[in-house]
């Protein structure tokens, strides 16, 4: 367990900020970093040719370590939309086979799709809601030849429930069927490995479980998916970009590795500072005890709120840190206002209320929110 770290963070007393799959807080220190990156440009005479580059080679060193892969296979994305299309930019699927989401998968994994099936003729086929909570075997069993992709989400938003991601890669490779991943949920807060799940793209935007700041995100690209084409043709892919004097000698080579698909001006010298500082800070605390600390208390919140007819999926199909509870009936129209007039913040989400805390919560907040919950439940 680590010890509450709400130090560490700008949270007023009186607020019980339960909501970290909707928007983390920034950590004091990814503030000041990023301030100070801010600062820089006010005198930019002192800002390097080189300077456009170390922040960003360093961010691709310090993700690579929560992938579990090499620098190299990193590219630095402002969205998790943007790692997407790029990914359906680059992946064959033709007439008559079909793209596999889930049932209410986040909008910006499923709008890419619907266009790329347009464009091909193919079609999407959409994993229904599965009764028992089950989204592994949901999925493994519509995996079959003619699945050109398989685009997906670790941790599923309205549900929390957890996907087996080595178990679906090993099928996937079994099919021909292309895995891309949507990690937004689960990059940070829960442990992945890249190196088993074998996926051909998998992207995570950084302003949630990776403590980062909005428009910053980091891309897993597979080795032999590194010749593709980027969603975006800027100057400082190409392999001649570090010497500002040969600009106009147009080159037809990027730089190696999946840099090619690095958005439009990734030297960001107030945010990437800012994300790399909050990716060091997770590394410290270690995404295992991360998990197993908010695991505790999500744990704590399904116990305490059994008696108000509130359920969640069971502990081996959900994702610890991520707590969709459901009621039998209706929950309260204006419940997540009412929660947050009383000072404590959480998520509806579809027909789900969405508890998602993290390091900087503690036993306390659980307490707090489940004693307002009786009180706004049962009054309805």
């Amino acid at each position: 367990m680590i010890p509450c770290q709400r130090e560490l963070f700008d949270i007023p007393d009186g607020v019980t900020y339960l909501n970290c799959a909707y928007m983390s807080p920034l950590l004091r220190s990814a503030v000041e970093a990023g301030a100070a990156g801010m600062a820089r440009k006010v005198r930019p005479w002192e800002i390097t040719q080189d300077d456009f580059f170390n922040d960003s080679e360093k961010l691709r060193v310090t993700a690579a370590r929560l992938f579990h892969c090499s620098a190299n296979e990193i590219a630095i994305v402002p969205s998790a939309s943007f790692g997407l299309s790029t990914a359906a930019l680059n992946l064959p699927v033709e007439l008559g086979q079909s793209v596999l989401l889930l049932d209410e998968q986040f909008p910006s994994n499923v709008y890419p799709w619907r266009r790329l099936v347009e464009k091909t003729g193919s079609q999407i086929v959409t994993v229904g809601w599965p009764k028992d909570h089950d989204w592994t075997s949901a999925v493994l069993r519509e995996i079959k030849d003619g699945v050109a992709i398989a685009a997906l989400p670790h941790t599923h938003w309205t549900s929390g429930g957890l996907l087996d991601l080595e178990t679906i890669g090993e099928t996937c490779r079994r099919h021909g069927t292309a895995l891309v991943l949507d990690l937004t949920q689960s990059l940070g807060a829960y442990p992945v490995d890249v190196q088993k799940i074998k996926p051909d793209f998998a992207v995570a935007a950084a302003y949630k479980w990776l403590l980062g700041p909005y428009a910053t995100g980091v891309m897993y690209v597979a080795p032999e998916r590194q010749q593709g084409l980027p969603l975006e043709e800027n100057w400082v892919l190409r392999d001649n970009s570090r010497d500002f004097s040969s600009l106009v000698v147009y080159s037809n080579e990027y730089h190696p590795g999946a840099r090619r698909f690095d958005m439009g001006e990734r030297s960001n010298f107030a945010l990437l500072p800012a994300v790399i500082h909050a990716l060091e800070q997770i590394l410290t605390w270690g995404v295992e005890e991360i998990s197993q600390t908010i695991g505790t208390l999500t744990g704590k919140i399904i116990d305490d709120t059994k008696d108000l007819g509130m359920a969640a999926p069971p502990d081996c199909l959900r994702a610890p840190h991520y707590l969709c509870l459901r009621s039998s009936l209706p929950l309260p129209q204006n419940l997540a206002k009412e929660l947050a007039a009383k000072g404590i913040y959480v998520s509806v989400r579809s027909t789900s209320l969405r508890i998602t805390p993290h390091v900087y919560n503690s036993e306390r907040d659980v307490e707090q929110l489940v004693r307002m919950l009786r009180t706004v439940l049962r009054k309805t």
